[in-house]
């Protein structure tokens, strides 16, 4: 359990490494809840050359500074009346930043000086790392250009996340408006607390503790119930209810398919009424998704549309009867299963099985590899040269990176179940030693 793994120390693993195993370990539960992936994966470790590069830009352009100390930040008062389009913060302070080399206090960081023993990269102003921000902005800028239609997030993240990416692309893209649309979704709650569901509080539960008791389409179920911008509460509870409504969907279609092949016989059937209620379920469910994606009204409405389309089923008897044409209630199955396909919900499939996705791991082990190989290949070029002329003493102390990468190999593949014996890596020592 990855969750057993305190710290990078303890694993004696690289920070990449172990940074992988989260990170597979979300994809996993992110396929469990059949969330689709995203078209692409952008890491921040692998687009370092490019933050340093959009904060010169935003430097050149005149709205962030250096210090002596090897920061840089965003001059804010600089930017004046643009920040704060999206929260209304003001940017007019006179403050002066109190221990700390900022200009002034709501000056943010860009990029941060090294700490000692942590993660850092070589930059313009010296070794340090990205600020949480222009991570983002320049990730963002690199995938979609110099403009976003949409953007979502935590209601805790309008401030200051979203506020200040919208500070820096405007001012590297030279733009009025970088984003056109924010969407910031409501915070999830334990049933009965004001404070929201996070691993710093140890009040949450895991994906796969969930879905060990619920399913993906119940949790979907439970969502859409409540607008996205509203904060929810987590109970069992609520989660049988979203079951129950499943429940009430899934016989409602069983039963309507019942009558059309002539399985269910009922009263005579007004269709010119279910005709009339399925265009307006049509019409409401599109305004309430054009206001504000209000999903609670538009499942509202198709629980209307069943519960109507149920009173015509009256059932007298059960029965293999002849198949009769029934284009409404066909056309309400269809517009029911559309509507909740669209929405990552099926009916009368097998749920996803949480499971360990062996191609994931698969393609970690190559990139360990492959950077492995890289390094032997740079060193195999540049070691003959230097062997006809240098000690060995001299020799030793140039293969050493060459040593340490063997090592890492062996201790950044056991993160990922693979275990090589410690004899197979000395034997590798040896042979590059001599």
């Amino acid at each position: 359990n990855i969750l057993e793994f305190r710290s990078v120390n303890e694993m004696n693993m690289s920070p990449v490494a172990l940074a992988r195993i989260y990170e597979e370990d979300f994809k996993q539960d992110m396929a469990a809840l059949k969330v689709l992936p995203p078209t692409v994966y952008m890491r921040v470790t692998e687009n370092i050359p490019q933050i340093i590069s959009f904060i010169e830009t935003v430097i050149a352009n005149g709205q962030a500074y250096a210090t002596s100390q090897g920061n840089v930040y965003f001059d804010v008062k600089s930017w004046g009346k643009r920040y704060g389009v999206l929260t209304t913060v003001s940017s007019d302070t006179q403050d002066e930043a109190v221990n700390t080399d900022k200009r002034h206090v709501k000056d943010f960081a860009l990029w941060k000086a090294a700490k000692p023993q942590e993660l850092c990269w070589t930059s313009p102003w010296g070794k340090g790392r990205p600020g949480w921000h222009i991570e983002c902005s320049t990730i963002s800028s690199a995938v979609f250009g110099k403009q976003l239609d949409i953007h979502t997030g935590g209601i805790d993240l309008a401030f200051p996340h979203h506020e200040n990416e919208i500070a820096q692309c405007e001012v590297y893209h030279q733009c009025e408006q970088w984003g056109n649309y924010f969407l910031h979704s409501g915070h999830l709650h334990v049933k009965g607390s004001q404070e929201k569901m996070s691993k710093s509080l140890k009040n949450y539960i895991t994906v796969k503790d969930f879905l060990k008791k619920f399913s993906s389409d119940q949790f979907r179920m439970y969502c859409l119930r409540s607008r996205y911008s509203s904060a929810v509460e987590f109970s069992d509870k609520s989660m049988d209810d979203a079951k129950n409504l499943l429940q009430a969907i899934s016989s409602f279609i069983k039963d309507a398919n019942a009558y059309i092949k002539g399985q269910l016989i009922s009263d005579p059937v007004r269709e010119d009424i279910l005709w009339e209620r399925l265009a307006n379920t049509k019409v409401t469910v599109k305004a309430a998704f054009a206001d504000d994606f209000d999903t609670s009204r538009a499942v509202a409405a198709i629980m209307d549309l069943i519960h109507h389309g149920n009173r015509q089923l009256k059932a007298v008897t059960k029965d293999a009867g002849s198949p009769r044409s029934s284009v409404v209630y066909g056309s309400i199955i269809s517009y029911i299963e559309g509507f909740f396909n669209a929405l990552g919900m099926s009916f009368g499939e097998r749920q996803v099985a949480l499971r360990a996705d062996n191609s994931t791991v698969l393609s970690n082990v190559i990139d360990e590899l492959v950077q492995f190989r890289t390094k032997v290949r740079h060193y195999a070029l540049v070691l003959p040269e230097a062997a006809e002329t240098a000690p060995r003493q001299q020799l030793m102390q140039d293969r050493r990176p060459l040593l340490e990468a063997c090592d890492s190999l062996r201790e950044n593949l056991a993160a990922f179940g693979i275990h090589i014996k410690v004899r197979v890596t000395l034997c590798l020592r040896l042979l590059l030693t001599f």
